[in-house]
């Protein structure tokens, strides 16, 4: 009979930690009076190392660069980043990491797949929820809109996943900082 009482109690606590997620946020900015953002999964180290993780990245290099919903990057106006136009509208954001040199940032039209498409078993609160694709290359390799190098810079160790911008003489500086990486890329208005 006590097991029975408990059971659910068991199931409940290993639900919770199923569906727990990392927090949420949203880096904004404005550039030529209109709001450039990113809204991101902020995942911890937690203990682990950076290079470790990125070790256990597919063939093709590809992080999303963010954890549990795809990582978007919003913009209102035209940009320029890495000598490409970039047109207003919202892309999924991922980081090509490869395992040698600098890492690029990365804008792609494809704005994920729901979670039910990947996970039959997905909880109705989040089963439409967007999810990035899991194979890049071979999935949505096609719909790349831009990748662009991004510069190795120095700063604080930052345990959780974090997006900065910060304005500088062309536009402004896009900063990723996790662990003992951090990586910028400048992006500019579109003339």
């Amino acid at each position: 009979m006590r097991i029975r009482q408990l059971t659910p109690v068991v199931i409940l606590a290993a639900a919770a930690l199923v569906f727990s997620q990392a927090p949420r946020d949203t880096a904004t900015t404005m550039i030529s009076g209109k709001k450039l953002s990113i809204e991101y999964g902020r995942p911890a180290l937690k203990g682990r190392n950076f290079a470790d993780l990125m070790k256990q990245l597919k063939a093709d290099r590809m992080w999303r660069a963010g954890s549990d919903r795809i990582t978007t990057f919003t913009t209102e106006a035209d940009l320029m980043i890495g000598g490409i136009r970039v047109a207003a509208g919202k892309y999924s954001l991922y980081l090509h990491c490869p395992e040698s040199g600098d890492y690029s940032l990365v804008l792609n039209s494809d704005l994920g797949q729901p979670l039910i498409k990947v996970w039959a078993a997905a909880p109705p609160a989040i089963a439409n929820d967007l999810y990035p694709s899991f194979d890049y290359d071979k999935e949505i390799g096609g719909k790349e809109v831009v990748r662009a190098a991004m510069k190795k810079i120095s700063a604080p160790a930052a345990e959780l996943l974090t997006y900065t911008f910060k304005s500088s003489d062309k536009g402004v500086l896009l900063t990723l900082a996790w662990g003992d990486q951090h990586w910028a890329i400048e992006i500019q208005a579109a003339k």
